[in-house]
């Protein structure tokens, strides 16, 4: 049976999983060490961030990055980072179970919206966004690093 719920502690077993489904979410992440205990830390004390995991006999076969981002006046939106089902487990609904969560959560924070992006070359990704009502936009990523 898979279960959902918020990460709230940390153990090496779910930072080794944690790591491995980031490997499968992005070929850049194989070259990166392990996750810091503090992050995880910092994750699970802060009040606008969190982890769902999804896990099924005990291992950890999904999760989603989850920030709450303040707008201008009382606007807060969601923002999804890191949405990543175990490519063994895919097409089970695990992903669906996931998303229900993330939408519950991000409504419980009182958000307005929900943001994320999907590269291109992901169709089934954004197959399955498509499908849960999410609208695509076209637009300009940028990104700049700030220490190297």
């Amino acid at each position: 049976m898979v279960t959902i719920r918020r990460l709230d502690e940390y153990t090496p077993k779910i930072a080794k999983s944690v790591r491995e489904l980031l490997v499968e979410l992005s070929r850049s992440g194989k070259d990166k060490g392990e996750i810091s205990k503090e992050w995880f830390e910092d994750i699970i004390n802060s009040p606008w961030h969190d982890l769902l995991i999804a896990e099924e006999n005990g291992e950890l076969i999904g999760m989603a990055g989850l920030s709450i981002m303040m707008g201008p006046g009382i606007q807060k939106n969601a923002y999804l980072e890191d949405f990543v089902v175990s490519s063994k487990l895919r097409g089970r609904g695990v992903g669906g179970m996931l998303w229900d969560e993330i939408i519950k959560w991000a409504q419980r924070k009182g958000a307005k919206r929900l943001e994320f992006t999907c590269g291109d070359g992901r169709e089934a990704a954004h197959m399955f966004y498509h499908k849960h009502g999410a609208e695509i936009y076209e637009t300009d990523f940028f990104r700049l690093e700030l220490s190297k």
